[in-house]
């Protein structure tokens, strides 16, 4: 499995950058633009819940595939996997990132926090708790890999991104190239972990012999 999982790493560089690209694009037009903290805000609180939904779809897929276990195992998996790997990715590893650039950064845990979402007013541990339990159905229903791989890639990148920004106050245009690397590093390792490696590790070594994946 070690073997198949630094293939997937590997191909997964490409458009893993593309998507860290992308991510530097969306912040220097959010810098010139002098867009306030309240849209970074939002489009955070907008994408994270969208980020756990393929998370868990993705998650929960992989173990139904491939492990044909039972529904409470694959439920526990998705939340655990989903609410788990798109906390790093989207809150810490940014947190983490800002700090060792001395930007002044607010930390959050969006799956636990009871303020309310902008505009819907819903408090936001419900949305995001939501996001996983829809994610997980949807993938144990209709289990499918492919694309949603691909969506939670570029979904996680713009997330963290506006992790940085609504929960940070920086003069970011030199710091662009730093922001690049842990928009990379919150992705490339995070996403591959949360959709290939952990639903695995409650496969039995059998069926991962049989059938590894490729996303």
């Amino acid at each position: 499995m070690l073997k198949q999982v630094s293939k997937e790493l590997k191909r997964h560089v490409p458009f893993t950058m593309l998507g860290a690209v992308t991510g530097i694009i969306v912040m220097v037009v959010l810098v010139f633009s002098h867009a306030s903290r309240g849209i970074s805000d939002a489009l955070f609180y907008t994408l994270h819940p969208l980020h756990v939904v393929l998370s868990a779809l993705v998650t929960t897929a992989m173990y139904k595939l491939h492990g044909k276990g039972k529904l409470w195992k694959a439920i526990l998996i998705g939340y655990t996997g989903s609410i788990g790997i798109a906390t790093l990715s989207d809150a810490i590893i940014p947190y983490i990132g800002g700090g060792l650039l001395n930007v002044p950064m607010e930390f959050h845990m969006p799956f636990i926090e009871t303020a309310k979402m902008p505009f819907i007013g819903i408090a936001k541990w419900k949305i995001v708790n939501s996001a996983a339990i829809l994610g997980i159905a949807i993938g144990y229903l209709k289990p499918n890999t492919r694309f949603p791989h691909f969506g939670h890639v570029l979904l996680s990148t713009w997330a963290s991104l506006f992790g940085f920004t609504a929960f940070g106050i920086a003069n970011w245009i030199p710091l662009l190239p730093f922001i690049l690397l842990f928009l990379f590093l919150a992705v490339w390792i995070p996403c591959c972990v949360s959709d290939i490696v952990f639903p695995l590790l409650f496969v039995k070594e059998n069926q991962k012999e049989r059938s590894m994946p490729k996303l």
